[in-house]
């Protein structure tokens, strides 16, 4: 038995150093602390954007179209219905006004008892400064509030390592169209 102990005190001092070996590799293999400045990261800004989103669902050319509708036996409110989306973002309310980007992505009616909407968009930038750079908006718009507000829990460009918050208001609703104008007043922390 004697002669054993030592055999089995090595076999155990090597599996230990196998497993620590291991867990390094999984733990600390894979990523590593970086210096913000080495990437170029300054001092983080607040920027403010005030933009009209439009909801456009009739005419010719819609921005905002059903993907999926709900089955008709569900609810009152739509629950379920999925719109992709394409919509302009405007410096003003009009249409007219000059356009600084598109939200892309897609809203659905995720609440059974109301008309509470799940958005996902990015506002993809096309003007200025901004020009390339996104954000990206995740979150609860419950429609009918006077303001919604909802994260912006990244972006692109620019935008890298965004987080900050937008505040929705309706600024005109065609009920027989759909068709909507939305003004979002976007607080966004950047580099």
């Amino acid at each position: 038995m004697a002669r054993f102990l030592p055999i089995f005190a090595t076999q155990i001092i090597f599996l230990l150093f196998l497993l620590s070996s291991f867990t390094k590799i999984q733990v600390h293999g894979y990523a590593k602390t970086m210096n913000k400045n080495l990437m170029g990261l300054k001092k983080e800004k607040l920027t403010h954007f005030q933009i009209y989103w439009h909801d456009i669902q009739s005419g010719q050319n819609p921005t905002s179209i059903s993907v999926v509708r709900p089955p008709t036996n569900t609810s009152t409110n739509g629950f379920g219905l999925i719109n992709m989306i394409d919509n302009p973002l405007t410096a003003g309310p009009e249409m007219s006004s000059k356009m600084v980007g598109r939200a892309q992505g897609f809203y659905a009616l995720a609440s059974q008892e109301e008309v509470g909407l799940l958005m996902a968009m990015n506002f993809a930038f096309i003007e200025g400064k901004y020009n390339g750079s996104s954000i990206t908006v995740l979150g609860r718009n419950p429609v009918f509030s006077k303001m919604r507000e909802m994260p912006v829990i990244g972006g692109s460009g620019l935008f890298r390592f965004a987080r900050g918050y937008v505040q929705a208001r309706t600024h005109n609703f065609d009920p027989k169209t759909g068709d909507a104008t939305v003004q979002y007043n976007v607080y966004v922390m950047h580099y």
